[in-house]
C-alpha cells in the first residue's frame, strides 16, 4: 500500500460515480450494465466489461475499491499503467467468462433433465420468465410446469431448478473477479506481506492468505454453504487469470509497457 496511483484513483472514481449518481437520480443502470445469463432477453455482449462498473450495496463497493486500491497500487507502481490496465480488465473478462461458462454447465444440466421428462422449451422458456415474490409461489409455479410433463425418466430437483432460475434472472455485477486476480498477481509479487481480515485479525503472509480465501470460495462455489448473493466463481476465474498472466509475465520478466 501507499500513494494513490493514478489508474487506481480514475478507476475508483469511475465506480463510485456510477454507484452513487444512481442513487440520488433513481436510475437503474444495473439493468442494462449488469451481467445476465446470455439465454436472458437482458444480456447484452458489452456487459462483460460494464458489470466492472456495477456494485450492488455500500459495503460491497466499499470492499472492493479498498482492496483496489490496497493490492492494486504496488502493481501499478511496479508495471505501469498500461500494463495494469491490461491485467486489471483480462482478470475482470476471464472472471466473467469463466463464471458465465459455469452457470451454463449447471443450466443446461437441469434444462436437459426438464427435456428428458417431457417438458417442452416453450415452457421452459415460460417457467424461466416467471417473476414470484416468494420461493413458495415459485415452487408451485415449478410444480405446476412438472404435473403437465410425462413420467419423470430423471430425477428432478426443484431446489436446484430454484438455484437455477436465480443464476438465470439475477445479474452479477461488481469488480470482485478483478480485484480478486490483482489480489492473487500481489501474492506472487510479495508473497510474505501481512495480511489480515477484520474477522480474522491475526497477520498471515500472502502466500498463505489468498491461496486460503480461494479455497473458501471454491467451498463455498461447490456447496450450498454460501453466506449471501456472491458469486464465487467469478473470483475464481478472475484469481485463475490473474495467476497466468502474472505467472507469464514474471516468467519472461516482462516487467513494463510504455
Amino acid at each position: 500500500m501507499g500513494r494513490l496511483t493514478d489508474t487506481i484513483k480514475h478507476l475508483i472514481i469511475i465506480n463510485v460515480i456510477l454507484f452513487a449518481v444512481p442513487q440520488f437520480m433513481q436510475l437503474n443502470l444495473a439493468e442494462y450494465f449488469a451481467l445476465y445469463f446470455p439465454k436472458n432477453e437482458n444480456f447484452g455482449i458489452w456487459q462483460y466489461v460494464t458489470h466492472m462498473f456495477m456494485h450492488g450495496s455500500f459495503m460491497h463497493i466499499a470492499f472492493n475499491m479498498y482492496a483496489l486500491w490496497a493490492f492494486g497500487t504496488p502493481l501499478e507502481q511496479m508495471w505501469g499503467r498500461n500494463k495494469f490496465l491490461f491485467f486489471y480488465f483480462s482478470a475482470g473478462l476471464g472472471a466473467a467468462a469463466i463464471y458465465t461458462l459455469v452457470n451454463y454447465y449447471q443450466f443446461n444440466g437441469i434444462y436437459q433433465t426438464l427435456i428428458e421428462n417431457g417438458v417442452t422449451g416453450s415452457q421452459i422458456t415460460e417457467f424461466f420468465s416467471i417473476s414470484s415474490n416468494t420461493v413458495e409461489g415459485f415452487m408451485a409455479s415449478t410444480e405446476s410446469i412438472l404435473k403437465g410433463s410425462t413420467t419423470l425418466k430423471s430425477p428432478v430437483n426443484i431446489e436446484d431448478v430454484i438455484e437455477i432460475n436465480r443464476f438465470y434472472n439475477s445479474p452479477a455485477v461488481g469488480a470482485s473477479g478483478a480485484v480478486y486476480g490483482v489480489l492473487v498477481a500481489f501474492g506472487m509479487s510479495f508473497p510474505n506481506a501481512k495480511l489480515a481480515l477484520i474477522f480474522f485479525p491475526i497477520p498471515v503472509a500472502a502466500k498463505y492468505f489468498i491461496p486460503l480465501m480461494l479455497l473458501g470460495d471454491l467451498f463455498f462455489g461447490v456447496t450450498n454453504y454460501s453466506i449471501g448473493n456472491i458469486a464465487h466463481f467469478a473470483h475464481i476465474g478472475g484469481a485463475i487469470i490473474g495467476f497466468i498472466i502474472a505467472w507469464s509475465w514474471k516468467k519472461n520478466q516482462f516487467n513494463r509497457w510504455n
